[in-house]
């Protein structure tokens, strides 16, 4: 992906979020953009109006963590943006290889290592599964796969961001679709910054682009995010409606994989929920397979 295109609409989309009320600055008449200027971006971060131009061009070769910083605190950027244009500027100085973690490939092809899946398999009170951040589904427990049935029956390896946009099954199972398409866009635009040469990402992101026009809408966005703990709401095909917390657990053996679990509130209609689902997978697996040939 092409990092000063990056860098530019990531800082020309955050400036347009910042109002000067937010900013504590006059708003004054006749404004023509619909947040602040590159002036006053300038002025609250104490560099040159040049300068931060420049910055916006897309150049943040050999920019200093100071200046950087200077300017994620006048866009009022949050953690994640913060670490979002730290990752655009490691990629514009050709440093990103040195600084981040080693990372194996993980592209959904090839079975995980065997203690990984026995650890999963250890988990029968939710669903839990391991992805990597092109929210490729490497490996799953029984009752993820029973969760996520349409996931895992599609043509394709099973990927979030794919089933969220191109799949009409992702629509009755999100009960709030828009959410999770904001969280899954987020996740690879994140990735985007992290690692800019990600091939496999690259396409991704391309057949999104090309398929979906609320992907590409979001896309444009350059929104990013941290996603590691919350609740969600569900209805699935044969349960019904189910609500989940999650936790998403970076694997400190291979950090380009997250481990995600799904839990129910003790007592609650989910809890109840997630053993019959789980009953019903069980069922499942032990019905005899019907010959072939």
């Amino acid at each position: 992906m092409d990092n000063r295109a990056e860098v530019r609409e990531f800082l020309t989309s955050r400036r347009a979020k910042i109002t000067p009320e937010r900013a504590g600055l006059p708003a004054g008449p006749r404004r023509r953009v619909p947040g602040l200027r590159r002036s006053e971006v300038a002025a609250l971060a104490d560099v040159s109006v040049e300068y931060y131009a420049k910055l916006e061009r897309g150049n943040l070769a050999g920019v200093s963590p100071a200046v950087l910083e200077s300017v994620a605190r006048a866009l009022q950027l949050d953690d994640a943006e913060r670490a979002h244009l730290l990752h655009l500027a490691q990629a514009a100085d050709g440093s990103d290889a040195l600084t981040r973690p080693r990372r194996r490939r993980a592209g959904g092809q090839g079975a995980p290592h065997r203690s990984l899946q026995w650890t999963l398999d250890a988990i029968t009170a939710g669903p839990a599964f391991v992805r990597n951040a092109r929210m490729d589904v490497v490996a799953a427990n029984s009752l993820a796969r029973a969760f996520y049935s349409d996931l895992f029956t599609g043509p394709q390896p099973p990927n979030l961001a794919r089933f969220n946009f191109l799949d009409p099954a992702s629509r009755r199972f999100y009960p709030d679709w828009d959410a999770f398409a904001d969280i899954a866009v987020a996740i690879l635009r994140t990735e985007a910054g992290r690692d800019p040469y990600d091939r496999d990402l690259h396409d991704l992101v391309g057949e999104l682009s090309t398929r979906s026009a609320e992907f590409r809408s979001r896309w444009a966005a350059h929104d990013v995010r941290h996603h590691g703990t919350g609740t969600k709401h569900f209805h699935h095909p044969t349960v019904g409606p189910l609500t989940l917390a999650y936790e998403g657990l970076q694997l400190t053996a291979d950090p380009a994989l997250t481990l995600t679990i799904y839990t129910a509130e003790p007592g609650s209609a989910s809890e109840e929920g997630l053993r019959l689902l789980a009953s019903w997978s069980a069922t499942e697996e032990a019905a005899p397979r019907p010959a072939s040939g």
